[in-house]
């Protein structure tokens, strides 16, 4: 059965590897290792201060790879529809922003006729119940998701990020969205280290869930054979597809 949201065919087209990698060279090189394995990556803080990141997004787009640019932007309202407005230009795939309503809407204006996709970023994968309450909000979790969810896609946005343990369907009911988007960040091997997220899950568990792409850093970027720990990585995808 078909999915109501643009999701690639191919499971490895789901994986989006996090290049989280202090400098452009070492991104180059990372990219270089997944060839073939890889054509989905983000491009997050790590990166976007450093020199030569302009001719990166450059390069990966001609070689026809997906870009995800997790710039999270948190402005005022016409600071972000400008920003969305020059992303979308570029012909970068997804553009995170973070924020209120306001903040939200401005990027679905600012994307309006163009195929980028929106993601909006409701509670950082670090966070847990307690990390919520030491900032202030009142609200669970899976209410803050649910909430921001149904907001998403009211303001023409496309998705949210979401962790394995949020359940990407059940937010979808919850907030009775089914064309809603759900990237998911917290990934981790059976066994590995969670490092410092609070709502880790495995890839089949994600997929199974729910999760129309998976966002992976260190367990590529760290290892020793980024192809092999890729390719691992999509076979269990491959095993709740």
């Amino acid at each position: 059965m078909s999915l109501p949201r643009e999701v690639p065919e191919k499971i490895e087209d789901r994986l989006i590897v996090a290049l989280d990698v202090p400098t452009i060279s070492a991104a180059r090189a990372l990219i270089d290792k997944l060839d073939g394995v890889v054509s989905f990556f983000k491009l997050g803080l790590w990166l976007q201060f450093a020199a030569g990141f302009e001719q990166l997004i450059d390069d990966l787009l001609r070689r026809d790879r997906r870009v995800f640019l997790d710039s999270k932007m948190f402005d005022i309202a016409a600071t972000v529809r400008q920003g969305v407005a020059r992303a979308a230009e570029r012909g970068v795939t997804f553009v995170t922003v973070h924020g209120d309503d306001q903040i939200i809407r401005a990027a679905g204006e600012g994307k309006k006729g163009t195929n980028l996709k929106i993601l909006v970023v409701p509670v950082l994968t670090s966070l847990d119940a307690n990390g919520l309450r030491i900032l202030g909000y009142r609200a669970s979790v899976a209410e803050l998701i649910t909430e921001r969810a149904q907001m998403t896609l009211t303001a023409g946005c496309d998705g949210i990020i979401a962790a394995p343990r949020d359940n990407p369907n059940e937010i979808r009911r919850a907030a009775r969205a089914e064309r809603l988007l759900v990237v998911t960040p917290g990934i981790r091997l059976p066994g590995a280290s969670l490092d410092d997220h609070k709502r880790a899950g495995t890839p089949a568990e994600a997929i199974a869930a729910g999760a129309d792409y998976l966002v992976v850093g260190r367990p590529i970027v760290k290892s020793d054979d980024p192809a092999r720990a890729a390719a691992a990585i999509i076979e269990n995808m491959r095993a709740a597809a």
